[in-house]
């Protein structure tokens, strides 16, 4: 069982959301909550909420297909940030110019699956290279 759940153009910049999900990639997925739950970060917040919805898109997945399900086998296999779209403001500064400042946003994607499931496609990974 796979799920996939996004969150697209969020007010944190890709490094420092990168360095939250960094964290998290390869873990369990009611650990890595465990541990955005208390991380210092800004990020961490909608990461975790981010987390949660995959775990919940999974449930509802396995529902509907009438599987058994088991929240603490769901493993983080995928976790990743892209860049999105770039706020651009000016700011007034001394003589008349004007200063440029970026605001950056962030595409996230986090995708949960089962250790089957990860091994399934760690499988086919490796016979499609040789």
């Amino acid at each position: 069982m796979e799920a996939v759940a996004k969150l697209k153009h969020i007010r944190i910049t890709p490094m420092k959301a990168r360095r939250v999900v960094n964290t998290i990639r390869g873990k369990q997925a009611t650990e890595a909550l465990a541990i955005l739950k208390f991380a210092p970060q800004a990020a961490s917040e909608p990461i975790r909420k981010l987390v949660a919805s995959a775990v919940a898109n999974a449930k509802v997945k396995a529902d509907a297909a009438n599987i058994m399900f088991d929240e603490d086998d769901l493993i983080i296999s995928q976790a990743f940030v892209d860049e999105g779209t770039t706020l651009k403001r000016f700011m007034p500064r001394a003589q008349g110019r004007a200063f440029q400042i970026l605001k950056r946003t962030s595409h996230i994607t986090v995708v949960v699956a089962t250790p089957d499931e990860v091994a399934a496609t760690a499988g086919a990974k490796k016979a499609s290279k040789n």
